[in-house]
């Protein structure tokens, strides 16, 4: 077993044949990172022992130890089985006879966290920055985080106040509202971003990662104004990929921690991340009326099932059940039956 350059611990050649696999699919670069570390964390519990020479018994005592030792959530659980089903197939070619033993975790079926909309009017005038901005952004428009981040400037439709969201979840592409009263700010936003961007130019830089084999197509497209990035980084680092110096995007967390900022400053204590500002965008979007059709589009859900979820909040209480004990409370009825002990008694 030897590092390779990425730090992740392991036989270099089977890692390198993971990645290899993993970019062949188009995966993301986060699911990339994911499934080596997965690969890596399964190779060391084992003793450092090859998955070559292990099996569907290795898989489950791992996946055991996980959900029992570490009392990881199903989630993560499942994304670890995601990772060492896809090392066996697709690296190693190897069809388990026992694998179909093993067994998902259930994840648990929670419900979203959601501002109300009062709640939302004391965060807005928080939020500052980049940082703020997109995740105002995020509820005006309600798209993931992730596809706010990865914004290019060419999908910001102002004249249409619409905005195109290219290879969301899924690989899909939709268009989403952009709110009008965030025209001026994102147009400042871009104005300095493309001072930036001259900047980068003069200094030899200004290159943007761009997906699939876009570099090789359009060759001047990653310096071109309309692919950089809405939401850019203040710093270029390292694509982990090419290797190539680049200015990349936000980073997810930078929204988490600006959106707890907000929330502290509003006084307001729900544990939510700026993805709760999405599940807002939705839940407000069927208060006022809206057909649940249109917002699945809006949110790019497959299924209007999961679109569902968001009319909980739309009903008094538990699914619209009015307590009994709410027609003995009100002021009118206490009223008569004091009355009405008063006419005992005598």
């Amino acid at each position: 077993m030897e590092k390779t350059t990425d730090g992740i611990v392991g036989s270099s050649k089977l890692l390198a044949q993971v990645r290899n696999a993993i970019r062949l699919k188009h995966y993301s670069i986060r699911t990339e990172k994911a499934y080596l570390q997965w690969v890596k964390r399964y190779i060391l519990h084992h003793n450092k022992k090859h998955p070559a020479k292990m099996g569907a018994q290795e898989v489950e005592q791992f996946l055991s130890y996980l959900a029992v030792e570490l009392n990881v959530a199903a989630s993560t659980q499942n994304q670890a089985l995601n990772a060492l089903v896809f090392l066996y197939k697709q690296v190693l070619k190897t069809e388990l006879e026992q694998m179909h033993n093993i067994r998902r975790a259930k994840c648990p079926q929670n419900l979203p966290t959601v501002f109300s909309q009062q709640e939302i009017m004391r965060i807005l005038p928080c939020l500052e920055g980049m940082s703020g901005l997109a995740n105002k952004l995020i509820y005006g428009s309600g798209m993931r985080a992730m596809e706010c981040l990865r914004l290019r400037v060419k999908d910001l439709d102002f004249d249409r106040k619409q905005i195109n969201i290219r290879q969301g979840k899924g690989g899909k592409d939709r268009v989403t509202v952009l709110p009008s009263s965030l025209i001026t700010s994102l147009q400042e936003q871009l104005k300095a971003g493309r001072i930036l961007h001259q900047k980068d130019l003069t200094n030899g830089n200004g290159e943007v990662y761009l997906p699939h084999a876009l570099a090789r197509k359009y060759q001047n497209a990653a310096k071109e104004w309309g692919w950089q990035y809405v939401f850019f980084a203040k710093t270029t680092s390292e694509d982990p990929r090419s290797g190539k110096k680049r200015r990349h995007h936000l980073h997810e967390s930078t929204l988490n921690r600006e959106l707890k900022r907000a929330k502290k400053q509003a006084r307001i204590y729900k544990h939510a991340s700026c993805h709760a500002l999405r599940h807002s965008f939705a839940t407000h979007l069927l208060e006022a009326a809206y057909d649940i059709r249109t917002v699945q589009e809006l949110l790019g859900h497959s299924d209007i099932r999961t679109t569902m979820i968001y009319t909980h909040v739309l009903q008094m209480g538990a699914s619209g059940v009015r307590s009994p004990l709410e027609q003995f409370l009100t002021p009118d009825v206490m009223n008569k039956a004091v009355e009405m002990n008063r006419v005992k008694r005598w």
